[in-house]
């Protein structure tokens, strides 16, 4: 009888300490500082075993450091919900749970663009099949529909898992990149980006003037296109027309008080309000 009883204290691992007892006082503790302290101590003993598991994930992106905070937090949460009248091992309930909280840090928090969960598991698939079929053809890019088949998911779900494979970081705006054929020289990301079209500031003023212009006489709004649209100079409007470049001048002024009259509610000056009088007369 005595002589089973260290073999069932045993653990596969030597950063894995006898806590058995600790844990059995614990469930008989009521919530307070008692019982707060006696967390503390377990999960102090069971840190070196917290820091093994995190070193597996070295190398991915994340330093060692913040890993171990990770795993840190996830052994703190599976010495808060261990029960141990369930009958398994301490350590079989906290491996998971750790392992679950560090996968789940680089799910959340190390991707740089939000990517659903669904094709982060399609990429870790992905990658898997691309692999395995890597190795068992040599120099070969293995194709989409050859990781579906592997993988046994659909050709785009393959192509989404890809498209992830790209998406865990980010370039940044400085990173050089490929120009056209005919750029002087190399280029970066942010030299690819577009720029704000300043004609989208004027287009609730178009809207709003759209109205007005569609009342004014055929010859006035020919010449207010010429001139705002066409990149005509009154000179060129008036020899088009055969008037002269005064007059062209008088209709453009005229028009355009006019509709900036209607639009704003003020009145217009003595000679468009004149000259409105004059068109509605004819």
């Amino acid at each position: 009888m005595h002589s089973s009883s260290p073999a069932r204290n045993k653990h596969p691992h030597d950063d894995a300490p006898d806590t058995a007892e600790a844990f059995r006082r614990l469930a008989g503790l009521p919530e307070g500082a008692s019982k707060e302290r006696l967390r503390q101590q377990i999960a102090t003993d069971w840190l070196p075993m917290a820091h093994r598991l995190a070193g597996r994930y070295r190398n991915r992106g994340e330093s060692l450091d913040d890993l171990r905070q990770v795993a840190a937090l996830g052994l703190v949460k599976a010495v808060s919900r261990y029960d141990p009248a369930r009958g398994t091992a301490f350590e079989s309930y906290a491996v998971p749970t750790i392992d679950g909280e560090i996968k789940r840090h680089f799910r959340d928090c190390m991707w740089s663009v939000h990517v659903p969960r669904r094709v982060q598991v399609l990429r870790a698939r992905v990658r898997t099949a691309h692999q395995e079929l890597a190795q068992s053809a040599p120099g070969r890019t293995p194709t989409a529909a050859e990781i579906a088949e592997h993988a046994g998911i659909t050709e785009q779900e393959a192509a989404d898992g890809l498209e992830a494979l790209d998406s865990f970081s980010s370039l940044s705006l400085d990173a050089q990149c490929s120009g056209p054929s005919d750029s002087t020289g190399p280029m970066s990301l942010a030299d690819t980006l577009g720029a704000p079209d300043p004609a989208l500031d004027v287009v609730l003023d178009r809207e709003a003037v759209k109205p007005q212009l569609c009342r004014l006489p055929e010859r006035e709004r020919e010449i207010l296109y010429l001139r705002f649209f066409g990149g005509m100079t009154q000179s060129m409007i008036a020899e088009r027309l055969g008037i002269s470049q005064m007059h062209v001048s008088r209709l453009i002024s005229r028009s355009c008080s006019a509709i900036r009259a209607e639009v704003t509610g003020e009145e217009a000056d003595d000679t468009s309000s004149a000259a409105a009088r004059r068109r509605r007369a004819a």
